[in-house]
């Protein structure tokens, strides 16, 4: 498993290497380091400050009434892979998917038809929020706990608070692999 440096050696890293730790915090996007290398610069206590500074910038683009802001966020958001995809490219979100699988126990044919409902309630959510993908902060939650989740979210219908939420378990997921991989 890959591990960060010391959050004092951050800002004399090269663009590449503090392009990798974003990459690792929060998932891989073109989006988020043009948004967010910037204040990799800055001398930060922890990395927990780090992505809090880049959660008000999330937060700022939510706030902002441009359209373009709103692409931007989204586009950042969507990089995180969907709950229950097969193939998942980051090797932390793996980690995460199958600490879902075992939480939720059960037999084959029981996991075959709670990864059906999970691709039909991933494709109610992008049906009801456009240029969203459903980020949560599974954190060892059983699929059924996630599914309920889901539904209530779909159900509320609001696209705002829908931003708010990625952005917030966006950050959560962050600091949680920050402390394992320190």
């Amino acid at each position: 498993m890959p591990s960060l440096p010391e959050i004092p050696n951050l800002p004399s890293l090269s663009t590449q290497e503090r392009a990798s730790i974003l990459d690792l915090l929060f998932e891989p996007s073109t989006s988020l380091h043009t948004l967010s290398l910037p204040v990799t610069i800055e001398k930060y206590s922890t990395y927990d400050d780090l992505i809090i500074a880049i959660g008000m910038q999330l937060s700022a683009l939510a706030e902002s009434t441009s359209t373009s802001d709103k692409t931007w966020l989204e586009s950042i958001l969507s990089a995180h892979p969907r709950l229950g995809e097969k193939t998942v490219d980051s090797e932390l979100s793996r980690i995460e998917q199958k600490a879902m699988d075992t939480a939720s126990g059960g037999n084959d044919a029981g996991k075959e038809e709670e990864a059906k409902t999970l691709q039909a309630l991933n494709e109610q959510y992008e049906k009801a929020f456009p240029g969203l993908r459903y980020v949560v902060f599974v954190n060892g939650r059983p699929r059924p706990v996630i599914f309920e989740d889901m539904q209530k979210r779909i159900t509320r219908g609001d696209i705002a608070a829908e931003r708010t939420e990625a952005i917030k378990a966006m950050c959560e997921i962050a600091s949680d692999r920050a402390r394992r991989l320190q």
